[in-house]
């Protein structure tokens, strides 16, 4: 492909990257005052950018991959599907953000600047076909991560939330950058579909399966996954609780969706070595999530534990290493984001008198006698993340389980199944402290018209209405699936 060929197969990146230079020059302009303009600005952008992948993500099942920029980026329907996941999770976050930081003091014009060079960094991620590429879209999304967890700078939660951020994330990116190194050492080149073919060409060296075990390790951190889940919980509570809602949404999305394409792609032909790293982290996601989040006071800090104990059954999809394995995972992501979208905008309406947030669960008793729709909000939060049917977090559970049974991973699927009904405890101690415990009546804020519609549309998604949508999603994760597997 060309030159001009490919600069058209990036379209919605390089929307996204023009729009933010021209916002930026309106941000040094304006200054904070235009930050509520410049987050409606941005949010528009992604908005163009979702409507430019859509059409590959409808086209034809197995999608018609373009290889582009000497084919450094792969350009298909799996990445279609990643990318408007990500871009929900951005846009959700500049919906929200504005009223939030009016009460902390104002919206800061960089704010949606960054949140547009994230989405940038992690568009380029998920389209990565080559180890070069793979890392400079997760260093510019880590960058302005770090950025966005500090960006109260007179807060000292979130200060320290960015500086725990920074330094974990960089040395995750130190132990991606060595893995790099020795994979293209024992390989000789940084093209995914080179190393498939240098893997396949026989027994791994001892070399080769390092470098494998350490890309996956700094693959791991990026989506919190034990034992490299460290910096979560500590994050999540001290971010500016819209920059937490950007993080369990649109990051994840991304760094789950590049580690399925290294993992199937890049060391597809080893299948024997990634696997056995994914059952561990899996397993271990799923029982230190389920155990941190037992002892748990604050709301933000259980949802992160909750984020690491569902990243372990996300993990279940991918080992099964098919294609019905890549579906469910893909559907289970899709499912867990709009969750996490629901999950926050409670989080955010959870207001005293004066606009203080409430994060202790204990403050939340009897939720249900003084904002009963709020509380019901959250139980259906509560329950789908636990799986619970006929919600339908359940069905992303089934399609997981469903595929490592498939695979002959039975064990696995048993463990899992084990894990997700001990762990439920700690989703139904949050609703027994809504609607069984004595009122506190703490809660006094209310939530604003585009967070409610937010709320309402997706706690919709998320209740038995939302299995009138399984065709759908399933065909659209199938097809995503089907583009992955096709590596021509």
């Amino acid at each position: 492909m060309d030159f001009i060929h490919s600069l058209a197969a990036v379209s919605a990146e390089e929307l996204i990257s023009s729009a933010g230079l021209v916002l930026l020059l309106v941000a040094a302009w304006g200054g904070d005052k235009a930050g509520r303009g410049i987050a409606i600005a941005a949010f528009a952008v992604l908005v163009g950018a979702a409507a430019i992948a859509l059409p590959t993500l409808l086209g034809s099942v197995g999608g018609s991959a373009s290889l582009a920029f000497e084919g450094h980026v792969r350009l298909d329907a799996f990445a279609a599907f990643a990318k408007l996941l990500i871009y929900l999770g951005a846009g959700v976050a500049l919906i929200v953000a504005p009223a939030f930081f009016e009460r902390e003091g104002g919206l800061r014009a960089e704010f949606p600047l960054l949140v547009l060079l994230a989405a940038l960094g992690m568009g380029i991620m998920v389209s990565a076909n080559n180890l070069l590429t793979l890392y400079i879209g997760l260093e510019l999304n880590s960058l302005a991560s770090y950025v966005l967890a500090a960006i109260l700078r007179s807060n000292g939660r979130s200060a320290e939330a960015g500086l725990k951020y920074f330094v974990l994330g960089s040395l995750a990116s130190g132990i991606l950058l060595y893995g790099i190194s020795l994979t293209y050492g024992f390989t000789g080149t940084t093209s995914f579909d080179g190393i498939r073919a240098a893997f396949g060409a026989g027994p791994l060296s001892v070399g080769a399966t390092f470098g494998l075990v350490f890309v996956l390790s700094g693959l791991a951190f990026k989506i919190s996954a034990a034992p490299f889940h460290m910096w979560t919980p500590d994050v999540y509570e001290g971010a500016p609780t819209p920059v937490t809602a950007f993080f369990a949404t649109a990051p994840k999305a991304a760094a789950l969706a590049l580690l399925m394409r290294v993992s199937l792609g890049a060391f597809g032909a080893q299948p024997g070595a990634w696997q056995q790293i994914v059952i561990f982290a899996s397993l271990l996601s799923i029982v230190i999530g389920a155990l941190g989040a037992i002892g748990q006071d604050n709301i933000k800090r259980l949802l992160a534990y909750s984020s690491i104990n569902n990243v372990g059954f996300m993990l279940i999809g991918l080992a099964a290493g098919t294609q019905a394995g890549a579906s469910a995972t893909l559907v289970y992501l899709a499912i867990y984001v709009v969750t996490s979208v629901a999950a926050f905008v409670v989080v955010l309406a959870l207001r005293d008198a004066q606009g203080k947030a409430i994060e202790s669960i204990a403050d939340l008793g009897g939720l249900s006698r003084t904002h009963p729709g709020l509380a019901a909000a959250l139980a259906v939060v509560m329950f789908s993340l636990a799986g619970v049917p006929p919600l339908f977090g359940f069905w992303g559970k089934f399609l997981v389980f469903q595929a490592a049974v498939q695979a002959h991973l039975v064990v696995l699927a048993a463990l899992g199944i084990a894990a997700s009904v001990i762990g439920a405890f700690y989703y139904l101690k949050v609703v027994k402290v809504l609607y069984f415990d004595d009122v506190v009546d703490k809660v006094r804020g209310g939530s604003e018209f585009a967070n409610l519609v937010l709320l309402t549309a997706s706690t919709l998604f998320l209740s038995p209405l939302g299995y009138l949508l399984t065709r759908w999603l399933g065909g659209l994760a199938g097809n995503a699936a089907a583009a992955l597997f096709r590596l021509s």
